[in-house]
């Protein structure tokens, strides 16, 4: 066998162990809602206390981009997309209608449903309640926000669920790229619609900055890791797990230190936000399921198809609302919301597909025979 052919077959392994294997969830992924709660307490002090600090870090920008938040994005992203074995596409074939349910979930409806969301609620229905300037940046968060679909939190949805890890590996695979190509259309397609202004140059920026090269990078560092062995790659995923969290936590830190006013002087606003997120995810998790029964899909791939219909790349989400609209504005602080909701909204999800399964099966044409080997 060639180095690369045992590179391919070591990469296919780690893959599947880290799918199948990977504790069910850390500290920091079993209680985000509440770092990310105490991150908005910690922000919005250190902001008043202290604000000179705070206006000196939004001033780093080279071409928009301020340059201490796009280190900690690279930090929250980079370890994510490490776990990603974009050798995986291969797979596809082997669960084509569950593959074929989440596109369509991902890239034909969520988008495209929270936008409309968003003009109902944000626009029209909770319009009275927000600040009249930030309306149109609310929107544009929430859409950002729906734009990506989930990478990394996904496996420990999918390992909760008891989800066919193969499935799992090659779902986020594709998404991946597809998320290279089409990630600025849809958002630009969105907030043209939405009469926001696009600044295309940034949003190109953006794409190529907190998507092109991290991935080409995490892929070249994936490769040179299984060179010398799966524990190597083991031993790095390993270390890597909390820097992620630790980065996201750090940059919302931040945000919240130039969002502190607005949110003391309308704590409302944070819920509000919350509603068509929460909506958005039990509508397009909800379609993915009954998408996939209908089909004659097992459970082990339906499961974490409608996990993966629903959730959202929230680290990607923060990081372009940030770079397109700035850290006080309405749009870093919806994607921020979809960071808070999470966790919570997500398991509440396995839940619901773990207490169906009978009831999903007996509308199958097909028996769910397990994982895939």
């Amino acid at each position: 066998m060639s180095d690369a052919s045992e590179t391919a077959v070591a990469a296919r392994e780690v893959a599947f162990e880290a799918t199948k294997s990977r504790p069910a969830m850390g500290l920091f992924e079993r209680y985000l809602s509440v770092w990310v709660a105490l991150c908005i307490a910690a922000g919005i002090a250190l902001g008043r206390l202290f604000p000179a600090p705070f206006q000196a870090i939004g001033r780093i920008e080279v071409a928009q981009v301020n340059l201490p938040v796009a280190v900690l994005i690279w930090l929250m992203i980079v370890p994510m997309l490490l776990k990603i074995d974009l050798g995986a596409l291969h797979r596809v074939k082997e669960h084509w209608r569950g593959v074929g349910v989440t596109l369509f979930i991902n890239w034909a409806v969520k988008p495209f449903s929270m936008a409309l969301l968003g003009w109902l609620f944000i626009g029209y229905l909770f319009r009275p309640y927000l600040p009249a300037g930030q309306i149109e940046s609310y929107i544009a968060g929430l859409i950002i926000l729906a734009a990506a679909p989930c990478t990394a939190m996904v496996f420990v949805w999918s390992n909760l669920s008891d989800g066919e890890p193969h499935f799992t590996l090659s779902q986020v695979a594709i998404n991946d790229t597809i998320m290279v190509f089409a990630f600025a259309p849809i958002v630009g397609l969105l907030l043209g619609l939405s009469s926001i202004v696009v600044p295309w140059e940034t949003l190109a920026i953006s794409v190529a900055m907190f998507i092109v090269i991290p991935v080409v990078v995490a892929q070249v560092w994936r490769r040179a890791l299984l060179k010398r062995g799966t524990e190597a790659l083991t031993r790095t995923l390993r270390r890597m797990q909390p820097i992620s969290l630790i980065a996201l936590l750090a940059t919302l830190v931040l945000l919240f230190g130039f969002q502190g006013e607005q949110i003391l002087a309308q704590p409302l606003i944070i819920v509000l936000l919350a509603v068509p997120i929460l909506i958005q995810v039990y509508f397009n998790a909800g379609l993915a399921y009954l998408l996939n029964r209908r089909f004659g899909v097992a459970h082990c791939v339906a499961a974490p198809s409608a996990l993966i219909g629903a959730s959202n790349f929230f680290e990607l989400a923060v990081a372009t609302a940030i770079v397109l609209f700035g850290f006080d504005s309405g749009a870093a602080l919806a994607t921020v919301v979809g960071v808070l909701v999470e966790v919570p909204v997500m398991l509440s999800v396995v839940r619901i597909t773990a207490a169906t399964k009978s009831w999903y099966q007996r509308g199958t044409k097909v028996a769910d025979v397990g994982h895939a080997v």
